[in-house]
Order: structure tokens, then sequence, then C-alpha cells
């Protein structure tokens, strides 16, 4: 349990920050850019919630409290072979949470028609914010697999963020009144 009885520590002033090992790292490691970008992702949700039905809201809040545990992922290192024991073990995005996505998507999609075009982001205010999620997800999972090219993660984090950032896709055209109100690309259109 997280108990903040303060706000501010002061702790950071130095530029640096701490992991959730207590390793301190510049603010600038691309394991906190990682998980930085994951909140900002989180933020982007929370914005569009405001404009989510019921049953699209549900699916957010599920969605905001995976990014919370993703976040508490990437925030803390595998455990090196010298260090001491682990007392408490690291929450980690699982399988389940990629599946659930997964079926998620399926469902949204089958009621959608076959793209024909590459869609713009925009439509309705929803479909908007999702788009807005949806890159920023994107971006995550771009610093995750670079965080990853040197130093072990949890798989299932980089698989989480890619099926995301589909579900935010497919989430985008089922608030554009299930891909009715999409704004499709017209290549060339303004040549």
């Amino acid at each position: 349990m997280v108990t903040l009885s303060k706000i501010y520590t002061r702790t950071g002033d130095d530029g640096e920050t701490a992991l959730g090992n207590g390793e301190r790292v510049a603010k600038y490691d691309p394991r906190v850019t990682a998980y930085g970008t994951v909140d900002e992702v989180n933020a982007s949700v929370g914005l569009a919630r405001l404009h989510a039905n019921p049953k699209m809201d549900f699916h957010l809040a599920l969605i905001q409290n995976d990014l919370f545990d993703l976040g508490a992922d990437l925030c803390r290192p595998e455990p090196k072979l010298d260090d001491d024991v682990v007392t408490e073990p690291a929450l980690r995005i699982a399988p389940s949470q990629v599946e659930r996505l997964e079926a998620e998507i399926d469902d949204m999609n089958a009621d959608l028609s076959v793209l024909k075009s590459f869609i713009l982001p925009g439509g309705t205010k929803l479909a908007a914010y999702l788009h807005m999620a949806r890159t920023i997800a994107r971006r995550a999972e771009r610093e995750t697999v670079h965080l990853a090219s040197y130093t072990p993660i949890n798989p299932n984090a980089i698989k989480y963020l890619n099926r995301l950032s589909d579900w935010f896709f497919v989430a985008a055209r089922v608030a554009n009144d299930n891909g009715e109100e999409d704004v499709l690309w017209i290549p060339g259109a303004n040549r």
C-alpha cells in the first residue's frame, strides 16, 4: 500500500530520481522516460473518459489501472544476481492483461466495416482523444523497446503497449459511430 503524506521531498532537486528498487538515476534515464510516457498515456485516457459512455468509461478505467501497473513494472528493474534477496516481488504486467485487450479489440472490431483507407485522427471528441492516447502509447512502446535493447524488462510490457495502441485505434472507430464518422485520408487531395 502506498502512503503519501508529503508530496514534495526535494530528493529530485539534483536531477535524479529513485527507481522502484531505490536505485538513483538521472531523470532523463531511458527507464524514467519510458514510465514517464506511460504516465502521459494515462493522463490522456483521463481526458478521453470525460467524453465516454458508461461502457467505454468502464474499459478505460481498467486501462488506467493497468497503466499504473505498467509504470510500476517499468520503474523496478529486474534484480541482479548479486542483489540481496527481494522481500516483495515486483508488480509485472501479466499475459492476462494483454489477452484482455485482445479480446476487447476483437469484440469492438466485430461490428466495424473493413477499412479501405487510412483514417485521420478526429471525428468525435472521444475519438480525437483516443487517437491522442494511441499516439502517446506508440511513443511509450518505442521508448520501452529502446529500454529493452540494453536491459532486461518484462516482455509483456511491450506486448501490452503494442495491443493498447491497437485498442485505442479500434475504440476511436467505435466512438466515431462505429466508423461512420471516421475522417478518411484522401491521398494527394490538396495538390
